[in-house]
């Protein structure tokens, strides 16, 4: 008989050959450190490329949404998705090898309703830097984090998911709805601090390094999530 899996991990991927490896590997090893039984989902958004192909040779789940809006293709996979714990990783991410076990450590002590990790881009320079001193900034005044998000199953249905009515932004808005459900049942939000992620910076070689300084309004809009325009041409609508 087969064993339910205690963790469901969710990647939403369009195009994502370059990364998608690099991701689920790095899942599969986490998952060793765990010594648990993990699920992964692959949620495929109009791939014309090797994704599906390299997603299946890992073992994962497909899961198929065309939707451009980064709520929908998440929730599709969470949907799909049988374990009670529920952790969503971006395909251009890589998580450190003890990421599953720390989530579940955390999880286990009944004091965090769940949250997200550190983020460590794959390159530097001083936009990136500059960057990254913004947001450090950020989480610590609203006191959430993102990157990769994790938590009970029954708390993501909880609070509906992400909100489908966003096109972008919709980690933050998680993040902050999340945090106030904890609240509400006596319990933290919580950042991973003894495991981390490690994200590509293609957002940064496509719009340049000092993004978030030279474009404000764009970031504005992304982080807004009513733009569909703008989150097309972040997220969407752009050639890999």
């Amino acid at each position: 008989m087969l064993k339910m899996p205690t963790f469901s991990v969710v990647v939403p991927a369009r195009n994502e050959e370059r990364f998608i490896g690099g991701c689920l590997e790095s899942i599969r090893v986490a998952a060793l450190q765990l010594q648990r039984n993990v699920e992964v989902i692959v949620v495929i958004n109009r791939c014309s490329d090797r994704t599906e192909e390299i997603a299946r040779g890992f073992g994962a789940r497909i899961v198929s949404e065309d939707a451009k809006n980064l709520s929908t293709i998440r929730n599709a996979g969470e949907r799909a998705a049988v374990g009670r714990i529920l952790v969503t990783i971006d395909a251009d991410s890589q998580m450190s090898e003890n990421t599953l076990l720390a989530i579940d450590r955390a999880l286990a002590s009944g004091k965090t309703v769940g949250g997200g990790t550190r983020i460590y881009p794959d390159r530097y320079s001083p936009g990136i830097r500059a960057t990254l001193v913004a947001m450090n900034i950020l989480l610590f005044v609203t006191q959430i984090s993102g990157g990769l998000f994790w938590c009970h199953r029954e708390d993501f249905e909880a609070i509906g998911g992400f909100n489908e009515n966003l096109v972008s932004g919709e980690d933050v808005d998680f993040a902050r709805r999340l945090k106030a459900h904890g609240r509400k049942t006596g319990r933290t939000f919580s950042t991973l601090r003894d495991a981390h992620i490690v994200t590509s910076c293609r957002k940064f070689d496509r719009f340049g390094d000092w993004l978030v300084m030279k474009r404000p309004l764009m970031v504005w809009r992304i982080l807004r999530g009513r733009s569909q325009s703008t989150a097309d041409a972040f997220y969407y609508e752009i050639e890999r």
